[in-house]
Parts: C-alpha cells; structure tokens; sequence
C-alpha cells in the first residue's frame, strides 16, 4: 500500500464519485475508462489506414490486462 497526496478539490470530486467503493477502486476505474477510450480511438484510426486486425489483437490483450487486475 502506498500514500499519495491530492488537493482538497480532487478528494471532494473522488469522494462524491465513490459511493462505497474504495478510493483505489474509484481511481482504477477512472484509468480502466480512459484506457478503454484510447482504444477505441486507435482502432478507428487503424480502420481508415488498414489496419484493423493487428491493432484489434493488440487491444484484446491491452483489455485482458484490465480485465485481471483486483
């Protein structure tokens, strides 16, 4: 476990979005999320130049790594 220091208006932003989750599972999400969208942009632009297979595979396994995490 480690400590990370957050301004006072980042803590109120994360406490009102946890619910009863935990902090670090709130923040897991929050990266799972943009990590998802990222994806999704880089296989769109590999459809238009051609690419789709290879990148599809790579974002299967970028997914699957997410997927493991506790």
């Amino acid at each position: 476990m480690k400590t990370i220091t957050i301004s006072d208006d980042v803590y109120e932003k994360l406490l009102r979005l946890k619910g009863k989750k935990s902090f670090s599972a709130i923040i897991d999400e929050l990266i799972s999320r943009n990590v998802e969208k990222r994806v999704d942009l880089l296989i769109r632009a590999s459809e238009e130049a051609g690419y789709e297979e290879e990148l599809e595979k790579v974002s299967r396994e970028i997914r699957k790594s997410f997927r493991v995490r506790l």
